[in-house]
C-alpha cells in the first residue's frame, strides 16, 4: 500500500475562526466544503487538538476564510504553527475584520469568507465533523483559491538552510520541511517547528 496516494486528493486551505466567552482564535484547516445547496450547508472537519475546535463546539458558530494564492507563509505560520491556548492570535493581528456574527475573518491572502451556524456535530476520533448552515458570505478578491498542492509548491519555503551530509538518512516533515537526522524517527516525535507528529515525516536518503 502506498500512503502517498492520499496526497493526490485535492484540498483547499482555510482559516477557521470562532469565539467563546470573550476568547477569539483561529487555525488552519484543509477540510471544508458545501454539502447541500437548499438549504445552503457546509461541513468542516477540525482536529480536536486545536483550541479553535473547542470554541466552535461551545459557541456553535464559526467563520471560514478561504485562502488564496496571494497568501504568504507568514499567514500559515501565524494561524497554523502556534496554539491559541498559549497565544492570542488576534492581539496584534490587523489583517482581519469582524463579520455580522461578531467573529473575525481574514482580509489579506483570502478571496472570500463564509459565516455559519452549527447544526450537527460528529465525533470522528481525532477530528470533529461539523455540519453548519451558511448565514452570510462575501467575496473579497478575484485571486485563485490556494490548494494544498499550491501551498507545497509555491508558498511553503524550501528547507535550503537545513542540510545533511550526502549519504545520510534523514526524515523530512512534509508540512514545514524540518529535517530530523537519523536512521529511525521516534514514533512519538513532534516536529519542533509546526508541531505535526511523526506520521507526517517522510524518509529521505541524501
Amino acid at each position: 500500500m502506498n500512503n502517498k496516494a492520499m496526497y493526490k486528493l485535492t484540498y483547499g486551505l482555510f482559516v477557521l475562526t470562532s469565539s467563546f466567552d470573550g476568547k477569539d482564535s483561529g487555525c488552519i484547516i484543509n477540510t471544508a466544503g458545501q454539502v447541500t445547496s437548499e438549504p445552503n450547508r457546509i461541513s468542516i472537519a477540525v482536529n480536536k487538538a486545536n483550541f479553535t475546535q473547542e470554541l466552535v463546539q461551545k459557541s456553535g458558530k464559526f467563520n471560514i476564510s478561504i485562502l488564496s494564492e496571494a497568501a504568504d507563509f507568514e499567514l500559515f505560520r501565524h494561524f497554523g504553527f502556534q496554539s491559541g491556548r498559549t497565544v492570542d492570535k488576534f492581539a496584534s493581528y490587523t489583517d482581519c475584520s469582524r463579520s455580522a456574527n461578531g467573529l473575525y475573518y481574514i482580509t489579506r491572502g483570502t478571496n472570500g469568507y463564509l459565516s455559519a451556524t452549527v447544526e450537527q456535530s460528529l465525533d470522528l476520533g481525532s477530528h470533529t465533523l461539523f455540519i453548519a448552515s451558511v448565514d452570510d458570505m462575501e467575496v473579497l478578491s478575484d485571486a485563485a483559491s490556494a490548494t494544498y498542492a499550491y501551498y507545497q509548491s509555491s508558498i511553503k519555503p524550501k528547507p535550503a538552510s537545513q542540510t545533511a551530509a550526502s549519504g545520510k538518512t534523514v526524515w523530512r516533515c512534509t508540512v514545514c520541511g524540518h529535517i530530523y537526522e537519523g536512521e529511525e524517527l521516534p514514533s512519538d516525535y513532534i516536529c519542533p517547528l509546526c508541531k505535526h507528529p511523526a506520521s507526517d515525516f517522510e524518509k529521505v536518503v541524501l
